[in-house]
């Protein structure tokens, strides 16, 4: 058999034979590729590896490309006088966002009525009447009278079986806890004391005065702190910075700033007693030592890191406040205005249709690119037969 094996490749015609090394060299080049794509999936994959890449690419943000520099002197002048321009259109959108908190300032008054009454239905203040209460539901939730009747008996078993609750019972400890960027705030221990939290309100600054809001977290009495309102203002700056006029891109939180709670003693859920056990260097005797230490609660947000005169932070304080600004800044924007929507949960699902949309869209691109490959006349389908190393089972 070996001889006549190697009688036909001796037959080979020399064109065939360099038809066969090429199309080794593509396999081999094909190996290679796949290897070379196991390997990048799994340097994405490492923490570590996409940190180092995203610092990389946050140093080329505003680095030359080499073009500007090949550009003759002239046109670097017109290029210049383009870049003076464009600071001051980044002067008059400062302006009209100063216009826009102007804006919202004279339509929170108009809002606040609306939001008054929300709070005194919260809070067993006001009963709303009938024609207040009346909503109408989608033609797929329209119920026949005989269901309707049905549900009203249902209804009225359910109210002789238990007492009549006042109001909108943990109306905000329920809007917090449907939220993930609040629930992660909040601890076992804050619950007990947000169902005392009657309402969230937004104050904006007084015209004329230097851009910031104001929340304010208004409270029953209670028997874990003698504050009726709680507050947190955050300043706010709607200017171009002269250093780097270019990164204007809407007004920012500058800082922020907490009040004191007036804990009842025992009561402060923001420290905690521990018990460590220290033993003498010299007599060895053993001893009990109490100490008192930070301990995680949603009330921390009361209590922001000071930002120094000079603007420097450390990392942990930098990364604590960026978390501040962007709860802050949801509550004032989404949770105040639209609460009901998060008691309920409907706000939270069309946040969740939004992501739906982005995966929707994503799969689309992938069928395209399936579609092109199959179109592709160099395509070959039994390439992709195996699975992927990283699928493979060990």
């Amino acid at each position: 058999m070996a001889d006549i094996d190697n009688k036909d490749q001796a037959e080979l015609d020399p064109a065939d034979m360099e038809d066969v090394e090429e199309v080794e060299e593509e396999e081999t080049g094909e190996d290679v590729n796949s290897k070379a794509r196991q390997l990048t999936v799994q340097m994405m994959q490492n923490p570590q590896i996409l940190a180092a890449l995203q610092e990389r690419l946050d140093g080329l943000v505003g680095s030359p490309s080499g073009y500007m520099e090949s550009l003759p002197k002239i046109v670097k002048r017109r290029v210049n006088a383009l870049k003076n321009l464009q600071v001051k259109c980044a002067h008059i959108e400062a302006k009209f966002y100063e216009e826009v908190h102007e804006l919202e300032r004279k339509y929170a008054a108009l809002y606040q009525p609306l939001f008054d009454k929300r709070s005194d239905i919260v809070k067993a203040a006001y009963e709303p009447t009938d024609e207040e209460c009346e909503w109408k539901a989608d033609e797929e939730e329209e119920l026949t009278e005989e269901m309707k009747e049905k549900a009203k008996v249902e209804d009225e078993k359910k109210d002789e079986e238990k007492e009549d609750p006042k109001g909108i019972p943990e109306f905000w400890l329920t809007v917090f806890k449907n939220v993930d960027l609040l629930s992660d705030m909040l601890q076992e221990h804050d619950e007990p004391i947000l169902k005392h939290l009657q309402d969230i309100k937004v104050k904006f600054s007084d015209a004329g005065q230097p851009m910031s809001f104001t929340l304010e977290f208004h409270f029953e009495p209670n028997d874990y702190f003698t504050n009726q309102v709680l507050t947190k203002t955050y300043k706010m700056r709607s200017e171009p910075d002269e250093s780097d006029p270019f990164s204007f891109d809407g007004p920012e939180i500058m800082s922020c700033t907490g009040c004191q709670i007036d804990w009842v003693k025992g009561k402060n859920v923001t420290l905690k007693t521990i018990k460590k056990k220290q033993k003498h260097k010299g007599r060895g005797t053993v001893r009990t030592v109490t100490k008192t230490v930070p301990n995680d609660s949603f009330f921390n947000f009361f209590s922001p890191p000071e930002v120094p005169e000079n603007g420097e932070l450390d990392e942990d304080s930098e990364a604590v406040l960026a978390a501040d600004f962007e709860i802050g800044h949801f509550i004032r924007e989404r949770i105040v205005p639209r609460a009901v929507l998060y008691f309920t949960g409907e706000a939270i699902e069309d946040d969740d249709d939004d992501y739906d949309e982005e995966g929707e869209e994503a799969d689309d691109e992938e069928g395209e690119e399936e579609a092109d490959e199959e179109n592709d006349p160099d395509y070959d389908p039994k390439k992709d037969a195996n699975p992927p190393a990283e699928c493979k089972q060990q």
